[in-house]
């Protein structure tokens, strides 16, 4: 009996598509599986372990026994997560001293535009504005409640009125401070009332940077050493 080789050809192509179709199917239940599995894992990450995430974020719940200050937390968490970006930021405050007063409110500041203060110059230009002991001095004086030169000699230790002037003239020309004008407060000089805000949440930052145990005497000795240009021995 002769073999009808064109029957078994067909025979043979039909049984392979067939195993390439179900080979098709197979594949596709496999991605499904690993899809649902990637799933479980999400939800594991998220649900299982007790934490939970939006975006990069990893949501941090009851860091404070206020409520209204966790609900900011929140809020923040939830913009930058959605956002995508580095951080945000919210605070507030209120500085009363000297018969003047700023207050101030910043809700979801972006870390990415704080990042860029740093890396566009513009933290360098404020820092060397404000930077030497003189000069901050002058500025916590005036703080504290507006004055004339002769006051700034006596409480800033300065040894002219001459020196005052020399410390005063630049932050006179970067808006830091002004001279009050009209009646008896002509010749006194104060903070300038939209300032007062930065320089006092600069001071924040710093309470912040020396808030640890060694935090301020690493602070001094790095000072010391950019001062002699030689690491301490």
């Amino acid at each position: 009996m002769e073999r009808d080789y064109g029957q078994e050809i067909d025979r043979l192509e039909k049984e392979l598509e067939e195993m390439k179709a179900q080979l098709t199917s197979v594949m596709e239940l496999l991605t499904a599986s690993a899809s649902e599995l990637k799933g479980l894992g999400d939800q594991k990450k998220h649900d299982f372990d007790g934490r939970d995430y939006v975006g990069h974020v990893q949501k941090m719940k009851h860091m404070h026994p206020d409520a209204h200050v966790n609900a900011l937390m929140d809020d923040c968490e939830n913009a930058c997560g959605q956002g995508g970006d580095t951080g945000r930021i919210t605070y507030l405050g209120v500085f009363a001293s000297g018969g003047n007063q700023s207050n101030w409110v910043k809700k979801n500041v972006s870390g990415n535009e704080l990042l860029e203060l740093a890396e566009n110059g513009t933290a360098r230009s404020v820092l060397a504005c404000i930077g030497s002991q003189e000069k901050l001095n002058i500025l916590t004086a005036l703080l504290r409640k507006p004055s004339n030169v002769a006051q700034l000699v006596e409480k800033c230790g300065f040894g002219s009125t001459g020196q005052v002037y020399h410390h005063l003239k630049p932050l006179l020309a970067a808006d830091l401070v002004r001279e009050m004008s009209g009646g008896h407060q002509k010749g006194y000089y104060e903070v300038v009332p939209h300032r007062v805000q930065g320089i006092v949440m600069i001071l924040c930052g710093i309470a912040d940077l020396t808030a640890s145990r060694y935090g301020l005497s690493r602070f001094e000795k790095a000072a010391e050493e950019a001062e002699t240009g030689e690491p301490e021995a």
